[in-house]
């Protein structure tokens, strides 16, 4: 069975930021649906964004929170009044072409922030997606040459706690040809340094792959100890959460969801296309989360120490919101959520779109 107290605890040590000073909950606690109850308070943290795809939290207490389409990144507090969250335009990227899903999409905050004052982002080109350093405005190339298409252009970006910087892509193809093929960089999660080279250790020596056989990776997490999870989010059948392992096949196109094949990885857990399509995932000590777009529904699994889940997943913000995109554990072990209501396919509300705050009230989650 789900255990019912969700113990959040702080995050560690590489991941920046403190807790901003937040608003009190603007909505009253939500009920999970599914295993045994979970209540969650809501806090509308910020309001009328467009599109929000990635968010990073800074060493200030603020966020930062890339918008796909307006290719602008906005710093969200540390300053509160009683409307939510201060929202500023940080930058807006000229280098950046939107379409279909392409865009500004995942950003990164560097370890050494409070020195070097650099982000990452995720971001699409008419030609191609890149991975850029952003330090005072200036934008420059670390990758280039990552497949870009109309549809399933990845855009996860993460630092793990090796302080490698990862990065999720897409395959982009109908065929699904490019998540196999290791001298691709479509279908694929990533792992290179801060000058956007292959990080040693990786499993082929002078190779940016850390794993393949994905078609569309939006979403990346380490849990306390240091296991890798990930979205691959837009399969024709299946959206999956997967344990990501060093060198691991994670078998699209041969498979889409479980497969008999030995030398492919099965997803920890996967759930029909139609009901999850999720983006962003969390992790804070034995819980696992994950946002869903078609599914409007956050997904909350508890795991074991060995990446086993625990009874049925949890539903929690089933279509109160509308679709849901980032998943970010904050600093303060509370859960940002955004809403993605402003692209195609949506039916965006008066405020949409809007960021999230989840506190579980019995004062595990978060710290306030």
């Amino acid at each position: 069975m789900l255990t019912t107290g969700c113990s959040f605890g702080p995050p560690g040590p590489d991941q920046a930021g403190s807790p901003p000073n937040l608003p009190r909950p603007s909505a009253a606690p939500t009920s999970s649906q599914g295993g045994e109850d979970r209540e969650a308070a809501i806090t509308v943290l910020a309001k009328n964004l467009e599109v929000p795809w990635g968010v990073a939290f800074l060493p200030d207490g603020s966020a930062v929170v890339t918008e796909r389409d307006t290719a602008r990144i906005l710093k969200v507090g540390p300053e509160s009044d009683a409307e939510g969250l201060k929202v500023t335009e940080m930058d807006r990227l000229a280098e950046v072409r939107p379409s279909g899903s392409g865009g500004l999409l995942g950003i990164a905050a560097s370890p050494a922030f409070k020195t070097d004052k650099t982000l990452y982002v995720y971001y699409s080109t008419e030609r191609d997606n890149r991975v850029g350093s952003l330090v005072d405005g200036k934008l420059q190339p670390i990758l280039t040459g990552i497949p870009r298409s109309a549809q399933q252009n990845g855009g996860a970006l993460a630092f793990g706690p090796d302080g490698m910087l990862y990065v999720g892509t897409g395959d982009g193809t109908p065929t699904g040809a490019l998540a196999p093929d290791p001298k691709s960089l479509g279908g694929k999660i990533l792992r290179i340094t801060t000058a956007g080279k292959p990080a040693s250790g990786n499993p082929v020596k002078n190779s940016a792959v850390w794993s393949s056989g994905h078609r569309d990776v939006q979403g990346l997490a380490w849990d306390s100890t240091g296991k890798m999870y990930a979205t691959d989010s837009t399969q024709p059948k299946t959206s999956e959460l997967n344990v990501i392992r060093k060198g691991g096949n994670y078998g699209w196109p041969k498979a889409d969801g479980d497969s008999t094949d030995a030398k492919l990885a099965n997803p920890m857990v996967s759930w029909p296309a139609t009901e999850s399509s999720c983006g962003g995932v969390a992790a804070v000590e034995s819980l696992v989360a994950t946002s869903c777009l078609l599914g409007e529904k956050l997904y909350v699994l508890s795991v074991t120490g060995n990446g086993t889940v625990l009874g049925e997943p949890q539903e929690l913000l089933t279509e109160e919101f509308g679709r849901l995109r980032a998943l970010v554990a904050a600093p303060d072990g509370s859960l940002w959520v955004s809403t993605s209501n402003q692209e195609d396919g949506g039916e965006p509300g008066p405020e949409d779109d809007r960021l999230i705050r989840l506190v579980f009230s019995d004062g595990g989650a978060g710290r306030s």
